[in-house]
């Protein structure tokens, strides 16, 4: 039982493994600020009528937001291991742990982007003052015309309004614009908070020291930059080889030219390799040194993820 709960406490280290992923996140917030406040200088236009501000207000909030999360889980790598995993081996070798914090890892990551929309909705005010200026009560506001109702407050974010409500619409609008941005500053609050959090749990219960960690961290980075742009070279070389046995000549520049030259191409490498190499990875070690990818694993031969110390996950999700 101990065991078992050591192992999942290890898998709380999710977030921020680099630097890398810091500035990543800065520069989708940076792009989402960006795009907010193109949105609301060309797209947004409050209906200025009941029922309608309410649904506009929290769908100019809530549908570019949604939409940016889902770009965020497409765009992330973690989403296509987690789907092919579970296509060839069926995540099972993840404890539950291990499957609710990998969610949590992918969400998190693409929660960046829609969490910035909102909180640059929120303390902009805009839509907030849209959906919600029709459901202000009257008799909140110091004698206000009692002939005036829930249709007149919904035009108060529009300009053609009654003169004798000039002063009540800004009273609204301020009010409204109050109860928006402290909104914003909260959820700005409760993220700071929990990524701090996350922080600190990643740092205490990671099985590796700190140079270790920023080993893997480094490691991660150069093998995939190298397996990309090696996988570019060998497909370019692959497609030159059957094109010249098909039309009996390939037209190469002279970059190209010594690339084929210099790096022969015989085959592909079989569909097992690619499985191989392609899923989610558990940090393991193999006798007593560590595997920092599935690709470094299928290059020591290591097999299975058995429970023995020869091959024992130490149940440390690889972000």
């Amino acid at each position: 039982m101990a065991a078992l709960i050591t192992e999942n406490f290890r898998f709380l280290s999710l977030f921020f493994k680099s630097k890398d992923v810091m500035i990543f996140n800065g520069l989708v917030a940076l792009g989402t600020v960006g795009s907010q406040e193109l949105f609301s200088v060309v797209a947004f236009h409050c209906p200025c009528s009941p029922a309608r501000n309410y649904i506009y207000g929290l769908a100019a909030i809530g549908v570019p937001a949604l939409a940016l999360f889902l770009i965020g889980v497409i765009w992330n790598n973690h989403t296509w291991n987690l789907v092919a995993e579970c296509h060839k081996r069926g995540a099972k070798n993840f404890s539950a742990a291990a499957t609710f914090l990998l969610f949590g890892s992918i969400i998190g990551r693409a929660g960046v982007a829609p969490v910035t929309w909102s909180v640059i909705s929120l303390l902009r005010g805009e839509a907030y003052v849209c959906a919600l200026s029709e459901f202000v009560d009257p008799a909140s506001l110091d004698k206000f015309p009692s002939r005036y109702g829930p249709e007149t407050l919904a035009r108060f974010p529009c300009k053609d309004i009654p003169g004798n409500l000039t002063s009540f619409k800004e009273e609204v609008i301020r009010r409204l614009r109050y109860e928006s941005q402290l909104f914003g500053w909260l959820l700005i609050g409760i993220i700071a908070v929990l990524v701090f959090l996350t922080k600190c749990l990643k740092h205490c219960c990671s099985p590796l020291s700190y140079r270790q960690e920023g080993y893997w961290s480094q490691y991660r980075s150069s093998e995939a930059k190298l397996f990309q742009r090696t996988a570019e070279i060998h497909s370019k070389i692959l497609a030159a080889n059957n094109v010249k046995q098909f039309f009996g000549f390939v037209a190469l520049n002279k970059e190209e030219k010594e690339l084929v030259e210099e790096f022969p191409v015989e085959g592909v490498q079989p569909s097992p390799q690619w499985n191989a190499i392609t899923g989610v990875y558990i940090y393991r070690e193999n006798k007593g040194f560590p595997l920092y990818s599935r690709l470094h694993k299928w290059a020591k031969g290591v097999e299975g993820n058995g429970p023995g110390p020869d091959g024992q996950e130490m149940a440390f999700l690889a972000i």
